[in-house]
């Protein structure tokens, strides 16, 4: 078998030998190249995703039906409505004026409207949108005995236990669809499924449908969540924008809005430039089959030594990234392959394409975790230069003071974060769950905070509390933090200059090969071997130490020790440590030799 290089050994160095040192530099330089070339075809493949059509079909869309203002009160859309009332008004003016786009602006007839509805008259409504929502049944939460008199209903939170699924108000029974996938509110996770009815293609129709629905008192006190779904196609960019507008009527009263749009390319070999993006799928893959095979011979090879480096983690953690990548992306195209037929067939029905937006999206966050830790793993290659190499010593060398850090820095930060929940959650949005305060305190120690709110919830502990987190977490603690890194590079810059330097520098492997390479085509003079100059100048230092220190002329038994000397000395010492460790490697693998040959 071909021996591996020092990066797949997690760093072990290598035997200060001619041949092996040749045989390093290739191995190393081979892959070295062979991932650039992998990482370059993986930068194309996910570049080859996105595009800026997607954040500019994102942004005119939510333009239109987010910041649009109902008509006769400027200061009311979708993001501030408050009130059922206000709903309505939404429904009825922005959200119908929206969706139904019927006549240029001179108001000439483009094109037929039994076809569908033309939004910005460049993206056109696929199906027909869809309205639907969940309920609580009465009776879910109990009242207090003393106030039943005054109020004996009672609502609670949405949940799947609490959901109502009796007919009402129209006698319309629920449509209940797929379970998968929830919708993940501010208040509550949704299921979906619900109490459901579609849109017209006709803008009259849809409006009559509103009122309808309005009289007839749709929307209840145990109504938790409307969505409003619908789908759209822009043929000059190749997209489908998939679009959810959300309001949740929690507990305590009012509205909360939130909106999802979803820019995603479901067709996705169109182009010349698409089938260039399928080459490098099928290139993806080619390495994903070749780096596994790398990765199972050194397993095999090295055995539970394997796991002690953490390069070679980052190794598996890659693999399984990209394994998860394919996986998504076989998924995806079957369901498209699968759904997007049927969808798109029947145009006087709800297109539900949120399934394979959601997927979509879920595989381009897989696709970008992956690239993330792509270049993480250039880092493996970093004692090309002596900085990097100081980096990652310095590192390597104080991860257990941070350790120890941490641990300390963390149960300070975690009780601060504790007591301004419990203080000002109920009054200061940023404090309003624990969760929001943690965050809150990171945004402190980078200088964003609002402390006219922390005072106005409490004039006593709010300033208390920020002036002693201030003080103990950013002057203290961080300070501490620099410290520890600080100390540990003086340290690290200290071996550094006296001579121990990495053994195995890649910037020296390129300029050796250089250098060889002239001297073949005869382009530069011929110099000493390395192996040979080290050979010499430990000779030397050995002759220089026993001269002075050794020496039968020499009486006096103090010889003190010139800087100089020490240098020289401890540079002897670790050439003599290298050998003694390759000596040490021989003979363990001559043992694992013998120990094979035994029956």
């Amino acid at each position: 078998m071909a021996e591996a290089s020092r990066w797949h050994r997690g760093g072990t160095p290598k035997p200060n030998l001619h041949y092996s040192k040749e045989v390093e530099i290739r191995t190393t330089l081979q892959e070295l190249a062979l991932y650039f070339i992998f990482l370059i075809n993986l930068c194309i493949l996910t570049f080859g995703m996105v595009n800026p059509h997607m954040y500019y079909l994102n942004k005119v869309m939510s333009s239109l039906f987010l910041d649009t203002s109902v008509p006769g009160d400027e200061r009311t859309n979708f993001k501030s409505i408050r009130s059922i009332t206000d709903f309505w008004k939404f429904m009825e003016g922005p959200l119908l004026e929206g969706l139904y786009w019927d006549a240029w602006y001179t108001k000439n007839t483009l094109y037929d409207l039994k076809n569908s509805s033309r939004i910005y008259y460049e993206n056109i409504l696929l199906g027909v949108p869809r309205v639907r929502q969940l309920k609580v049944r009465n009776n879910t939460c109990k009242v207090y005995s003393s106030l039943q008199s005054l109020m004996n209903e009672c609502y609670d939170r949405y949940t799947s236990k609490n959901e109502d699924l009796a007919d009402f108000g129209l006698k319309c029974s629920p449509n209940w669809l797929s379970t998968f996938p929830w919708h993940w509110g501010f208040v509550g996770v949704y299921r979906n499924g619900g109490f459901i009815f579609t849109l017209s293609k006709s803008k009259s129709e849809t409006k009559n449908k509103f009122v309808h629905l309005q009289l007839n008192s749709w929307i209840t006190r145990g109504t938790r969540v409307i969505f409003i779904d619908f789908s759209l196609y822009n043929a000059n960019v190749n997209l489908f924008c998939i679009i959810r507008l959300v309001a949740e009527f929690p507990a305590t009263g009012g509205i909360i809005t939130s909106w999802q749009f979803y820019s995603v390319k479901l067709l996705r070999y169109v182009s010349y430039y698409d089938y260039i993006i399928a080459s490098c799928e099928i290139t993806f893959c080619i390495f994903l089959i070749v780096f596994t095979t790398q990765e199972a011979q050194k397993v095999r090879e090295f055995k539970s030594a394997y796991f002690k480096s953490v390069w070679n983690w980052l190794e598996l953690l890659l693999l399984v990234l990209c394994f998860v990548t394919v996986a998504f992306n076989i998924y995806c195209n079957i369901q498209i392959f699968l759904l997007l037929g049927d969808l798109l067939k029947n145009t006087e029905k709800y297109s539900d394409f949120y399934f394979l937006a959601y997927w979509h999206t879920y595989y381009n966050n897989i696709l970008a975790v992956t690239i993330f830790f792509a270049w993480i793993k250039i880092f493996k290659f970093i004692s090309f230069n002596k900085t990097m190499s100081q980096l990652s010593s310095t590192l390597s060398r104080c991860i257990k003071d941070i350790v120890g850090f941490a641990i300390m820095f963390f149960i300070i930060f975690f009780a601060y974060a504790q007591l301004g929940f419990l203080v000002f959650g109920s009054q200061v949005d940023d404090f309003s769950t624990f969760q929001n305060a943690i965050f809150a305190q990171f945004r402190i120690v980078l200088g964003d905070f609002n402390f006219a709110g922390i005072q106005q919830a409490n004039r006593i502990l709010g300033p208390i509390y920020f002036i002693t987190f201030i003080f103990f977490v950013f002057f203290v603690l961080l300070n501490m933090f620099l410290a520890i890194i600080n100390d540990t590079y003086s340290e690290v810059k200290a071996d550094y200059s006296i001579g121990r330097r990495p053994d195995f520098e890649l910037g020296k492997m390129i300029k050796k090969s250089y250098n060889n390479a002239l001297e073949k085509l005869r382009l530069k003079k011929p110099e000493e071997d390395e192996d040979k100059k080290s050979a010499k100048q430990m000779k030397k230092w050995k002759e220089r130490l026993e001269k002075k220190y050794y020496s039968a002329e020499i009486q006096d038994d103090y010889q003190p020790v010139t800087q100089q000397e020490f240098r020289e000395l401890f540079l002897y010492a670790v050439e003599l440590e290298k050998e003694l460790h390759y000596v040490s490697l021989k003979l363990n693998r001559v043992m694992r030799k013998i120990s094979t040959l035994q029956p």
